[in-house]
């Protein structure tokens, strides 16, 4: 009786739509496009057959969706389709806002824990704090549960409310929270201010709306407040992107009325747009660092590729991510939407920043990195050399961070900030975020906290000995060399009191971080940063010093190795 039932389960939930295809189809489509035409029919009619014939009963939507995942996947990782349980994830890459809790949350072991609670949002007025483990939301147990399906159920209409059961570290039994959602917005510029009172800074870790603006009154704060301002430095590591008229805007404040800042070209010729600054210029000479590392992406790269092409400012740190890829978001049927790549960006001296030609695959489907033989130069405005293909080269560069096997080993255990929360609940107070330093102290309240904890790890020496004597094995020469390798692999075996002391450094960097995150959140953590940053130093060095800053802009200076 299933089987003869199924056809008119068919008419009910397939034909019909198949229907309506193969009209859209006859209407939309021309001659020339028999191709399109033809493959949609077959795919409708294999959709059809699974559905009428597969052993097992089908979920439609699943299937659909791995189908349509599949066949974008071939494309580049920016065009993708996005269901209607997922459209209030999009919108916060545009408004920077969302119905919530306001709270970063991480997977640990079993359970969800909150990392990092937003100040004055609901999580943290609620009384919520890093460390918090989630047993329950709305009496439902969360074991098991991935950070996403938590994300999603205390995400939620604004006004509504969620009651959650936490464990904390230090009480006696878990206890509830009832917290009520409210709009979350995240802060385009989380800090702004003056370094030595002669250098404005500005951190921008997004382009959603409004970032222009913002970008335009942190810098007139800081002129207000200094009287003899030298330079101003934004900060764009680990910026991913957002709005491209926000980078627009953001140059503007930077120069002249009618400058083209980015082009886009699409493969349609109507499609291609000229991106120019507005309005005249709100300072236009004083003197720009802009930061960027491999997270500087999108948006990111046309304000630093443009001030870069401009002669306008002095980019440091690294080569940025290579995005040069523009997406707009396209309607769908029943509230779902298509996120589209439809076109290429070029900053102003005509170069393409996009690092990865998804156009061009191997057989096996895999893309790469465009070859450095292919990569053309261009000129800047004053005649300086840039290349594309490869994100935006900084001017000066700047060697990033490493941290050891230990270093990671000790994060990746929690123990860095397992030892945080319990500093935070032990101490009320702290000095300020540009102040307070991991004292002897404290380091030996670390030491002896690690002492009974599992943090083993494997440096890179030996692991590299490790790979020797696997290829020695394949080829046959491990016998001869067994008793040099023992006796190579005990002189290099680690020993964790003695990197602890040489690693010491970077360790309690790690520890300050999140430590004065507890006391003082996003905001403190980037205060407490500034005056160690490699960074900051060079641009805060170029910008006080007007002739080094002149012969960089002019082309005159000799690039230094990264530092």
């Amino acid at each position: 009786m299933n089987k003869i039932n199924k056809p008119s389960k068919w008419i009910k939930l397939s034909l019909v739509p198949a229907l309506i295809i193969t009209i859209i189809i006859s209407l939309s489509f021309t001659d020339n496009d028999f191709e399109i035409s033809k493959n949609l029919d077959i795919f409708a009619t294999l959709y059809k057959e699974l559905n009428m014939n597969y052993v097992d009963e089908i979920n439609a939507g699943d299937l659909m969706k791995k189908g349509i995942d599949a066949m974008l996947e071939s494309l580049d990782p920016y065009t993708v389709y996005i269901p209607e349980s997922k459209i209030e994830d999009y919108k916060l890459l545009t408004t920077g806002q969302y119905g919530g809790v306001g709270a970063l949350i991480q997977k640990r072991d079993n359970f969800v824990i909150i990392s990092d609670p937003y100040e004055g949002f609901p999580a943290d007025k609620s009384g919520l704090k890093a460390g918090d483990k989630i047993l329950e939301v709305n009496g439902n147990s969360t074991k098991g549960k991935s950070v996403d399906d938590i994300s999603s159920v205390l995400r939620g209409q604004p006004g509504t409310s969620i009651t959650v059961l936490i464990e904390r570290d230090g009480e006696n039994k878990p206890f509830e929270k009832t917290i009520v959602r409210e709009n979350v917005k995240l802060e385009n510029i989380p800090y702004s201010g003056l370094l030595d009172n002669s250098i404005g800074y500005i951190k921008l870790n997004s382009f959603t709306e409004n970032a222009g603006r913002e970008v335009r009154d942190a810098f007139l704060k800081c002129k207000e407040k200094s009287t003899s301002l030298k330079g101003i430095i934004i900060d764009l590591r680990g910026n991913g992107g957002g709005l491209l008229q926000e980078a627009v805007n953001i140059v503007n404040i930077f120069t002249p009325q009618d400058m083209l800042v980015v082009s886009t070209k699409s493969k349609f010729k109507e499609r291609n747009f000229q991106h120019k600054t507005v309005f005249p210029g709100v300072d236009e000479t004083i003197p720009l660092a802009i930061l960027v590392d491999k997270g500087s992406a999108s948006a990111s790269e046309i304000v630093s590729g443009a001030i870069q092409d401009l002669d306008r400012g002095v980019i440091i740190g690294q080569k940025s991510y290579g995005k040069g890829l523009v997406q707009n978001i396209l309607p769908l049927s029943y509230n779902t939407q298509l996120k589209v790549t439809i076109a290429k960006y070029y900053v102003p001296s005509g170069r393409c920043i996009q690092e990865i030609d998804y156009a061009h695959r191997n057989a096996d489907g895999e893309v790469h990195d465009f070859p450095d033989s292919l990569k053309k130069a261009f000129k800047t405005k004053i005649g300086r050399v840039v290349y594309d293909g490869g994100g935006i080269d900084p001017d000066i560069a700047v060697t990033p961070a490493t941290y050891s096997n230990l270093t990671f080993s000790l994060i990746s255990k929690f123990l860095v900030f397992d030892f945080a929360t319990i500093y935070y609940r032990q101490n009320k107070s702290i000095p300020s975020a540009e102040s307070f330093e991991i004292t002897e102290d404290i380091w030996n309240q670390f030491q002896n906290f690690i002492k009974s904890k599992e943090y083993d790890y494997t440096t890179n020496t030996e692991k590299n000995l490790e790979k020797l004597k696997e290829i020695a094995e394949k080829e046959k020469y491990f016998d001869a060399i067994q008793n040099e390798y023992n006796n190579l692999k005990t002189k290099l075996k680690h020993d964790k009191n003695a990197d602890l002391i040489k690693f010491k450094d970077e360790i309690k960097f790690m520890l300050k971080d999140e430590i004065i995150g507890r006391y003082y959140y996003q905001k403190g953590k980037i205060i407490s940063s500034l005056k160690d940053d490699p960074e900051i130093i060079k641009a805060k060095e170029i910008l006080n010093n007007n002739e080094l800053y002149k012969s960089i802009l002019n082309g005159t200076y000799k690039k230094e190795k990264a530092k």
